[in-house]
């Protein structure tokens, strides 16, 4: 009998078993038993026969061929073995197999240490799974190793090449004369870069003076085309991290600094080489024309969001008159672009972002939500407007482009977005009309409501991510028709691609590149992914340094807001501190919990207690894992310190008794009658 052969990813489970998810969505996952995934590791894609089980619904996967590995490096404990040799057990089990590293290999790691291994022979039916030591990163309990850890986790890269870090160094550390030709002098206009008070790597400038009929905007880009050319080791070191990671008190980037610091950045005070797109604006906020170019520019100040925000709000003046100037007409502009944008479609969801303060050792001192003045919106405008004319353009020239796009939610995505304003008590409906319009009216009546907060991220969770493609179908989320990148090509790879495309188009300039529809394609689907891996190892290190803030306050009670229900429990956002945790379903009281996937809610069968989104509750702090950033927490009875335990004795009460830290992480546990379900 002929079987077709599926090609596509695989997920372990941490039973040993899998699954095959097809690169085609039109057919079904296929599991592998535990004999077919001997030698496949997580992410590894791979090729197999589809087989239909017998009187049942499911398909199994035989003869699994690995096409592709997808992991390079691991991250774990050694332990010695009676050889001498090391090995790391995978904990997580991930690949199923030890992973053994010779002693010739291991780069004198000892006993217990955490290390960083590169596979050199992969696991099969018949050979040893192999590795070796690339990085000792030491104690594990140590915060300043969370970075490196996660890191090497995702297999970002943290150091360049000998040879990149030659050809960085190589570049002249000031403008030369002689790179002027051909150049627009922008010098005497009087750009500013307005920023945090930490950056270092300034992307963009911008100038706007009046008009006639509105205003003229001129955003100046970094112009690192000119400096990283396509086929170069600092090329093809940028495209393989794809955009620069930022962490806690730490950056990765995507060039070396000599670029991303110095020569490319359009730093104060000295003259830089740029990429500028210049426009006509009405007092509408259309754009009445434009145009790109190569200039050399001046920066009159670098300001901050802080101080610009000062002088919108007239607290504060410029000891530069025209700078003073230049922040108050951008304002101005900037009010119009936004009500514009917002009045043709663009979603207005405002979801909170995390931001964890460290100290020098790697201690989280503080997790508070980053808070957004008028004057980050400003500069948003200011990116936004000109990503969208630099689309259109190439649009016009009918030229192969790498877009950035945001496909609209369809059925179950909209219904399940309508279900959340459902639970939270709105009765409008998204049937019918602009989405876009219709969804962000529905936002708007929870604003200045707790469970706002909750709503705009489980809106923002149920819809379809962002990424890069050569094939332009809009951007929904931003309400666009034609979207790039293209005012940060310091940290993104594809803001570089759209200055080379635009460069052939538009200028005499050699920097210019015109790619194949084949090669953006590719472009798409790598950066894309290159994207998610730098946001996912940005989301984990997060994660982890909030667990380590309430690793000594376990035993404490918060209140909360139900943000997520789910079959196994509920998680609960702080109000306190923008960090959730799991409550976990045999934890939510002494009754069988049944989970109503239409309403969202988990129901008591005896009591008839309801837990559903957007709930106020406390919570204790009963464990956290810094290894993975999780946090478990547990109800505490309303208006009282009491647990929801089965035997409803536990009270937290530690000041008055006396109670150590170490006592108070002793919270008894209820058992249900039920089944454990699986997450």
């Amino acid at each position: 009998m002929k079987t077709d052969r599926v090609i596509g990813l695989v997920k372990r489970h941490p039973d040993g078993f899998g699954f095959l998810i097809p690169d085609r969505s039109d057919i079904p996952d296929l599991f592998l038993s535990r004999k077919e995934m001997r030698g496949v590791m997580t992410n590894d894609r791979v090729e197999a026969d589809m087989i239909p089980e017998k009187n049942g619904n499911r398909f199994y996967g035989q003869d699994v061929k690995i096409l592709e590995r997808g992991v390079s490096r691991v991250v774990g404990k050694v332990r010695k073995t009676s050889k001498g040799d090391l090995e790391v057990v995978d904990g997580f089990q991930k690949w199923g197999a030890i992973l053994r590293i010779p002693y010739k290999k291991s780069r004198g790691a000892v006993d217990g240490d955490l290390v960083a291994v590169e596979i050199v022979d992969y696991p099969s039916k018949n050979e040893d799974f192999t590795g070796r030591v690339v990085e000792i990163i030491g104690d594990d309990k140590d915060p300043n190793n969370d970075l490196k850890r996660v890191l090497h986790l995702y297999e970002i890269p943290m150091e360049f090449p000998f040879n990149v870090t030659n050809e960085a160094r190589a570049l002249p550390d000031h403008v030369l004369e002689k790179e002027f030709e051909g150049r627009k002098d922008l010098r005497k206009k009087a750009f500013i870069t307005i920023d945090g008070v930490t950056a270092k790597d300034f992307d963009d400038a911008i100038y706007v003076e009046n008009s006639e009929k509105g205003f003229r905007l001129w955003v100046a880009i970094a112009d690192v085309s000119h400096y990283v050319r396509p086929g170069s080791g600092l090329d093809d070191q940028a495209f393989d991290r794809g955009t620069s990671v930022y962490l806690p008190n730490y950056v990765v980037p995507m060039l070396p600094e000599e670029l991303s610091n110095e020569i490319c950045s359009l730093k104060p005070e000295v003259d830089r080489l740029a990429f500028v797109c210049e426009m006509g604006i009405d007092f509408k906020g259309d754009v009445t024309d434009s145009q790109v170019y190569e200039a050399v520019i001046h920066s009159h100040a670098r300001v901050t969001y802080g101080e610009a925000q000062d002088i919108i709000n007239g607290d504060e003046k410029h000891k530069k008159e025209e700078v003073q100037s230049n922040i108050l007409l951008s304002a101005d502009i900037a009010k119009i672009l936004m009500a514009k944008r917002f009045r043709e479609g663009s979603l207005d969801l405002e979801v909170p972002e995390t931001e964890v303060v460290v100290d020098e050792l790697g201690n989280t001192v503080d997790v508070i939500k980053s808070e957004r003045v008028f004057a980050h919106k400003l500069i948003e405008e200011m990116m936004l407007i000109a990503n969208v004319s630099v689309a259109k353009m190439i649009q016009n020239k009918e030229a192969a482009g790498l877009f950035r796009v945001h496909p609209a939610p369809e059925g179950e995505d909209i219904e399940r977005i309508q279900q959340f304003l459902n639970q939270f008590g709105s009765e409008k409906r998204l049937s019918g009309g602009s989405l876009q319009k219709k969804l962000t009216k529905s936002l708007q009546e929870f604003k200045a409501r707790p469970e706002g907060v909750v709503l705009n991220i489980l809106t923002l969770r149920s819809m379809n991510q962002a990424c890069y493609s050569s094939n332009n179908i809009g951007h929904f989320g931003l309400g666009f028709s034609d979207y790039a990148h293209f005012t940060s090509p310091i940290r993104r790879y594809p803001d570089l691609v759209i200055h080379r495309i635009l460069k052939k188009l538009f200028t005499p300039s050699r920097a210019g590149f015109l790619y194949s529809e084949e090669d953006l394609a590719t472009f798409g689907s790598v950066l894309s992914a290159h994207e998610q891996r730098a946001v996912k190892a940005e989301r984990q290190v997060i994660s982890i340094k909030k667990a380590r803030y309430l690793e000594d306050k376990v035993g404490e009670i918060y209140p909360g807001l139900i943000s997520s229900v789910t079959k196994f429990g509920v998680f609960v956002l702080l109000r306190q501190f923008d960090i959730d945790g799991l409550v976990k379903v045999e934890n939510l009281g002494d009754d069988y919990f049944e989970f109503d996937e239409e309403q969202l809610i988990l129901v008591g069968k005896k009591s008839g207690k309801v837990f559903k989104l957007g709930d106020q509750v406390d919570v204790l702090v009963s464990a956290v894992n810094t290894e993975d950033g999780k946090i478990d927490f547990m109800l505490t009875k309303e208006g009282s310190n009491e647990l929801v335990t089965s035997s409803n004795t536990h009270r937290r009460d530690d000041k008055k008794r006396g109670k150590t830290k170490k006592n108070s992480k002793r919270v008894r546990k209820k058992r249900v009658s039920r089944r454990r379900s699986k997450n």
